[in-house]
């Protein structure tokens, strides 16, 4: 287990400080707010502190209110909205400086077994471990002189390699633009059998590349277009169990953008073909 990976897990376990109250931070580095998908997780975590092992989580509901500090501890102040015999609710607020940055509402199910179906099918891509690292396929784009360089040698706590072409890359080549985006991830550690875990970790990674999925449609990079924006509002729904220890197939699409606003949506499958997360997202973008 790589020491990103390490950081992150010791991130995702919160300090209780009251009942149905808990404390997060943010990884020491020099960036200007928290990453969104840091706040979902934990969110997530704090919520499922409150709730029977026995019912797992099958969908969650959140906004991006107020950019996060990471210079300070995040508060997230879980409320039981609802504690069913078949369903329980939660809802929870993350505050910083006295003010919400973040609400999540989720919902969790006990086990049950009824019809069952899947519509869409899995696509046809080629196996992950034929493709390029993140890291590597980056610095052919930049060069190895690019002060991104650095930035690209530091450990990831998760493994993304593209199918599709990077952002980047369509940026420098407008033929390789398109509104379809394939990643495949997994958390390169063998990771416990607690599935909370692994849906917080998928919640985490469901974060990374949705808004590039939109980007690539026009051609734009971050770091190389004048260009600013920010996650609004995350859904998520969880079909099955899902180990982010194993391969997992992100299969995204973005079909609107408009209104300084992008819409992008997501399927994750394992390897064998199952649906098992489904993925929203809308984007503030801003091109100046």
């Amino acid at each position: 287990m790589n020491e990103a990976l390490k950081e992150l897990l010791d991130l995702l376990d919160l300090e209780q400080i009251e009942l149905d109250i808990f404390r997060g931070r943010s990884p020491e580095e020099r960036i200007q707010r928290v990453f969104g998908g840091q706040v979902a997780a934990q969110a997530l975590v704090a919520a499922g502190r409150t709730v029977p092992d026995d019912r797992n989580v099958h969908s969650l509901h959140a906004y991006f209110i107020r950019p996060g500090d990471p210079a300070i501890p995040i508060v997230y102040n879980v409320e039981r909205v609802r504690d069913g015999r078949s369903f329980t609710t939660r809802r929870v607020v993350a505050v910083q400086h006295g003010k919400a940055i973040f609400t999540m509402s989720a919902s969790f199910h006990v086990t049950e077994t009824s019809v069952e179906h899947q519509a869409t099918t899995m696509p046809e891509v080629v196996d992950p471990e034929t493709l390029p690292l993140f890291r590597d396929r980056m610095l052919q784009v930049v060069g190895n002189d690019s002060p991104m360089r650095e930035w690209l040698a530091k450990p990831r706590p998760v493994d993304a390699r593209y199918v599709t072409p990077l952002t980047w890359e369509a940026h420098r080549d407008p033929e390789l633009r398109g509104s379809k985006t394939n990643v495949w991830f997994r958390y390169d550690a063998e990771l416990p059998d607690d599935p909370l875990l692994h849906v917080v970790l998928a919640a985490y990674a469901s974060d990374f590349t949705l808004v590039d999925t939109v980007l690539l449609t026009h051609g734009l990079a971050w770091g190389a277009s004048n260009l600013s924006g920010a996650s609004l509002d995350h859904a998520m729904w969880f079909h099955r169990p899902i180990r982010v220890d194993e391969w997992v197939l992100y299969a995204q699409e973005s079909p609107w953008s408009g209104a300084a606003r992008g819409l992008a949506r997501g399927e994750m499958f394992t390897r064998s073909g199952d649906l098992a997360v489904s993925v929203v997202q809308e984007a503030m973008i801003r091109v100046r």
